[in-house]
């Protein structure tokens, strides 16, 4: 599995990614993002925790790192790992979770439109026809 996920990231551009053997507990990287979207920096902390995980190794369940993450996205590295542990915030990825388990949503990214559906990362080609399968049609340029 990790030769595919080096050779589909490739077909990307990414040759720099680092494969874990195992896949760490996101559950309060998911909740400092919850705050994260509370303080207008969702898409920043995103960016900074994929890249953090897929490209610097770093680890997603180390206080020291999710802490650096933190303070590189603009947030308070103090109130973001507080976060991380606040039933607020758990709550809302709870909640999300139970929503996606009741749509039948079995992985991450899961592509939706109507009442169909394309589970896990995919090539562009799998995701042009699926979109084209649902009515899309391509762009004529000029």
């Amino acid at each position: 599995m990790q030769a595919r996920l080096l050779e589909f990231a490739g077909s990307f551009g990414i040759n720099d990614m680092k494969v874990r053997e195992r896949s760490p507990n996101t559950r309060r990287a998911l909740a400092i993002a919850e705050y994260a979207r509370d303080h207008g920096k969702l898409e920043r902390w995103r960016h900074l925790a994929m890249d953090a995980h897929w490209r610097r190794g770093l680890d997603l369940e180390s206080d020291a790192d999710l802490r650096a993450l933190a303070a590189e996205a603009g947030l308070d590295p103090e109130e973001s790992l507080a976060a991380s542990r606040d039933d607020r915030y758990l709550s809302r990825i709870d909640e999300k979770r139970r929503e996606a388990q009741e749509m039948g949503v079995t992985g991450i990214p899961t592509f939706v439109i109507g009442n169909q559906g394309v589970v896990g990362c995919q090539s562009y080609e799998v995701l042009a026809e699926f979109v084209e399968s649902a009515g899309a049609r391509k762009k004529v340029r000029p």
